[in-house]
């Protein structure tokens, strides 16, 4: 773990254990969570949080005081964590892209009712404002599911 410059931005983060919905929250600094919540004493929990960086922690919360980072963390090395993240992406011209096979195989592995609502926002898409699609032009079948 890096160690925190003195000049480093720090929050109060607070861990409700009792709380099933919202267990988390987190202050910009000490004085406004005791502000917030009277039942706890500043200095209490000031001397908790500077000894040593002790978390203070009883029945129903934990304090903590955590760092905030800036800046991205140095990279760890894939020896230390066992795996890569590989991009998903791939970058190519679209001149070049040739994806016609693929987009046939995508469009033929989808159910009939998702192609379906895919023509039709396109084509929803492509009118202007306040026009209909012309329905008699189009004829209508059902389909098998």
């Amino acid at each position: 773990m890096s160690t925190p410059v003195s000049n480093s931005k720090r929050v109060i983060v607070i861990y409700w254990k009792n709380q099933d919905e919202h267990p988390f929250e987190v202050f910009s600094n000490l004085k406004n969570f005791c502000l917030s919540y009277p039942e706890y004493n500043y200095n209490t929990l000031n001397n908790y949080l500077s000894k040593g960086k002790v978390p203070f922690e009883n029945k129903e919360v934990r304090v903590e005081r955590k760092n905030v980072f800036s800046q991205p963390k140095p990279a760890i090395s894939m020896a230390r964590t066992g795996r890569m993240i590989v991009p998903v992406a791939r970058k190519v011209a679209l001149k070049d892209a040739h994806d016609t096979s693929r987009d046939w195989e995508y469009w033929l592995n989808q159910s009939p009712s998702k192609r379906l609502a895919a023509v039709t926002f396109i084509i929803t898409q492509s009118l202007g404002k306040n026009t209909r699609m012309d329905k008699t032009v189009v004829s209508s079948k059902t389909l098998k599911s």
